[in-house]
C-alpha cells in the first residue's frame, strides 16, 4: 500500500508537468517541420533518481523520447511516462542489444542516444538545435564531462571523453563487448564535433564506484577468459602501477586534486582486480 501511495502522489504532483511536456513536443514538431526530427533513446533500469533531469533536458531537442526499460522496480517507468516518454519494457540482454533495440523502435532516423545519468548542457542543447536545421554529418561526437562525487573532473584521462551520441541510424549502430559499448560507423560515414558538454553524473560516492568496479571486473575477466586471453603474474603486479602513473601523472590527474588521486588509485585497483579474477578463472579450468 505504501508504494501505491507513492505512485499516486507522484502522478498527482507531476500530472501538470506531463501535459506541459507533451505540449512542448507537439509545439516543437510544428515549429521544426522543416528541420530534421530527432528521436532521443534512453535505456534504463531503476533510474528514478536520475531520469527526470535527463528527460527534462532532452525535451528541449526531442521530437520523441523512447525509453527501453529493463524491468525497473523503483517507479522509473511511471516517471518516464509522466514526463512524456514512450516506454517499452524489455529484459536486459546486454548494453549493445538494449541500445540497438531502442534505436530500432524510434520513429525517426536521426537518433540522440543518452544514458539515464547524462544531461545535456545548455551549450550542447543549442548545438543540437543548430544541427537539426543543418544536419551536415552522418554522426556527431560530444565532449562528455564527468562528475565524480560532486566534482567535475577535467583531467585524469576523463575529459574530453568524446562519445558519438547523435547519429543517423542508417549509417551507425551500437557495437562492442559486454562493457564499453560504442557506436560503429559505416565506412565513409562523416563525423563532426558538437560544441558543449554532455554532463555525466558517473559516480555519486566511493562505495558506488567500488561496487561497480567489482561488477565490471567480473564481466571483463569472464569476457577475457572466454576469448582465450591469459593473465600472467607480471600483469597482476605491474599493470596497476602503470595505470596509476599514466592517469595521475601523464594525464595530469593531480590537477583534479584529492579526487584525481582517488580516481588514479581506483583505476589501478580496477586493473588489479580484472587480472586477479582472470587468473582465478584460469586456475579453476586447470582444476
Amino acid at each position: 500500500m505504501k508504494s501505491v501511495g507513492m505512485f499516486e502522489s507522484l502522478n498527482t504532483s507531476l500530472v501538470m508537468l506531463s501535459h506541459s511536456n507533451n505540449q512542448t513536443l507537439q509545439h516543437s514538431n510544428t515549429r521544426s517541420s522543416m528541420k530534421v526530427p530527432i528521436s532521443v533513446t534512453i535505456i534504463t533500469k531503476n533510474e528514478a533518481e536520475n531520469i527526470e533531469a535527463c528527460i527534462q533536458a532532452a525535451l528541449r531537442v526531442a521530437d520523441e523520447i523512447i525509453v527501453v526499460d529493463s524491468l525497473s522496480t523503483d517507479g522509473t517507468q511511471q516517471l518516464c511516462q509522466i514526463l512524456g516518454a514512450i516506454v517499452i519494457e524489455r529484459p536486459f540482454e546486454g548494453y549493445v542489444e538494449q541500445k540497438n533495440a531502442a534505436i530500432d523502435l524510434a520513429s525517426f532516423d536521426h537518433i540522440l542516444s543518452l544514458d539515464a545519468d547524462e544531461i545535456l548542457s545548455e551549450s550542447l542543447i543549442q548545438s543540437i538545435l543548430a544541427a537539426k536545421s543543418n544536419f551536415t554529418a552522418d554522426a556527431y561526437e560530444v565532449n562528455r564531462l564527468n562528475n565524480y562525487c560532486g566534482q567535475w573532473i577535467r583531467h585524469s584521462g576523463w575529459y574530453p571523453d568524446r562519445k558519438i551520441r547523435l547519429f543517423d541510424r542508417r549509417k551507425a549502430r551500437w557495437g562492442g563487448g559486454r562493457l564499453h559499448e560504442h557506436i560503429v560507423l559505416e565506412k565513409n560515414a562523416s563525423l563532426s564535433l558538437l560544441e558543449g558538454d554532455l554532463l555525466h553524473y558517473s559516480y555519486k560516492n566511493i562505495p558506488d564506484h567500488l561496487n561497480r568496479i567489482n561488477r565490471y571486473t567480473d564481466i571483463m575477466a569472464l569476457a577475457a577468459y572466454e576469448s582465450g586471453k591469459k593473465a600472467g603474474l607480471e600483469k597482476v603486479i605491474f599493470s596497476p602501477f602503470i595505470n596509476f602513473n599514466k592517469r595521475y601523472f601523464l594525464k595530469r590527474g593531480f590537477l583534479d586534486g584529492y579526487y584525481g588521486f582517488v580516481i588514479a588509485i581506483m583505476g589501478a585497483y580496477y586493473n588489479f582486480m580484472k587480472y586477479v579474477k582472470l587468473r582465478e578463472l584460469q586456475k579453476e579450468k586447470e582444476l
